[in-house]
């Protein structure tokens, strides 16, 4: 039997998409009348087709049933214990205190650098801080967990002075019991959850909210000649294996975000699949995050125009993720990506 697929997709904006939906010509992504669509992709193994919404009467009644099932996820509103999507997309700042990170390795180490990044985080407006002490970056080696604990530790007490909403950016369980006493809000374990066997018994027994992060590989291997049957489809796969293997495991609650993982085991083509179309990860029925931030895609793509920090390439991906729905990126420069939104958001959401 053949399975199927439903991507929300002919998106518009604004006053016009209000306008749309009060017509009924169009429905609204996440409960947004911000965004909405009147166009689903239909897609399987073999074949994809986009049709308008009135014509999703006309389907068989199993993939009707299916398509429908679908649509209600895309359009409900989704809701995460203190986090609020009224006003998306929210910004992670990350925070690595680490030597050897891809792209700011040994900046926030010494003195009170990362206490710094952390203030000026703050008042750009950051809405998570997401604090790691291992890289996981392409290459990287594992770090032993005493190690990683001895980085973050103080910088975690400093974020719980502060009252952030700390995102603990780890794969180990023994990290994420000790970072218990300091309130983290949320797991974000970059392995999937395949790295330390003893993390899903974590997750079950605190119901801490948590990230589940698709990646292909470790980090010494993943980016070594990376193969998919389809990019898309094999991570909405994962992800839904994923989630009834957490179900399996007693774990109820609904404080779930997915990371297809950009980079983790990606070429540029699978990174450009995922990106440009997104917006089909909404059929599951939980809050997308993405991280483009400085990512090798943005080199690969500009070529001679690379640049040490990537802020164009950045904004740019970011923002088209936030066209598609997007609710949670995940970047180095808080500032620059912040004024980016709010300048186009005064632009096409009017």
């Amino acid at each position: 039997m053949k399975k199927y697929y439903t991507r929300a997709c002919n998106f518009y904006y604004g006053s016009e998409s209000k306008l749309r939906i009060k017509k009924k010509l169009s429905i609204p992504l996440n409960g947004n009348k911000l965004i909405s669509f009147d166009s689903i992709e239909i897609i399987n193994r073999k074949t994809k087709k986009i049709i308008n919404i009135k014509k999703i009467k006309n389907l068989s009644k199993n993939l009707k049933k299916k398509v429908n099932s679908d649509l209600k996820n895309i359009t409900k509103k989704k809701k995460f214990s203190n986090l609020k999507f009224n006003n998306i997309p929210l910004l992670m700042g990350i925070l690595n205190i680490t030597p050897d990170s891809f792209s700011d390795g040994g900046k926030f180490l010494k003195n009170n650098t990362a206490k710094n990044h952390v203030l000026e985080m703050i008042k750009d407006g950051v809405d998570i801080i997401d604090i790691g002490g291992e890289s996981t970056r392409p290459g990287a080696i594992d770090v032993d967990h005493k190690k990683e604990w001895k980085r973050i530790k103080s910088n975690l007490i400093f974020l719980n002075k502060k009252k952030s909403f700390i995102s603990l950016d780890t794969r180990k369980s023994i990290i994420m019991e000790k970072s218990l006493q300091y309130k983290i809000n949320i797991i974000n374990d970059v392995s999937g959850f395949e790295y330390d066997n003893e993390t899903i018994d974590f997750l079950k027994k605190y119901k801490k909210p948590f990230i589940i992060h698709h990646s292909k590989g470790n980090p010494k291997t993943m980016q070594i000649n990376p193969k998919y049957d389809n990019v898309l489809l094999d991570i909405y796969d994962f992800f839904e294996k994923k989630l009834k293997l957490i179900r399996s495991k007693g774990i109820n609650h609904n404080n779930i975000i997915l990371d297809p993982g950009i980079g983790f085991g990606k070429n540029l083509k699978h990174n450009i699949t995922l990106i440009s179309q997104i917006s089909i990860f909404h059929s599951l029925g939980f809050p997308i995050m993405l991280g483009l931030s400085r990512k090798r895609f943005i080199k690969d793509l500009s070529g001679c125009n690379d640049s040490k920090e990537r802020v164009g390439g950045t904004i740019s991906s970011n923002l088209y993720s936030m066209l598609q729905g997007v609710q949670i990126l995940r970047v180095h420069d808080v500032k620059e990506v912040k004024q980016a939104i709010k300048v186009f958001k005064k632009l096409i959401f009017v």
